[in-house]
């Protein structure tokens, strides 16, 4: 099977980068080494292998969803730079013309 190619200076044009002519050369070489080696993943024989997520099993990982005590708004806005009436203050950001 022929190995893939991916052309670095078109990647570069679509990820608004100027590469010296080293750097694609570079570059070029780095990737080619990168597809060569999944190219080389891609040959090990996995017929016959459950696919996995982890590599230990691992069963009921949800909790039950129990309701907790939060925080008072006191403990809430004990630490806020600025607050009015139980609220918190921030800088207005939305211009108005």
């Amino acid at each position: 099977m022929e190995q893939p190619q991916i052309n670095v200076e078109y990647v570069a044009r679509l990820a608004r980068l100027e590469l010296e002519p080293e750097e694609r050369d570079l570059f070029q070489g780095q990737l080619d080494q990168i597809l060569s080696y999944f190219e080389r993943i891609r040959q090990v024989a996995v017929e016959g292998v459950e696919p996995t997520a982890h590599t230990r099993p691992v069963y009921n990982v949800f909790r039950e969803d129990e309701p907790t005590p939060g925080f008072s708004s006191e403990v809430a806005l004990k630490n806020a730079p600025s607050s009015a009436d139980g609220l918190f203050i921030v800088p207005r950001i939305v211009e108005t013309s």
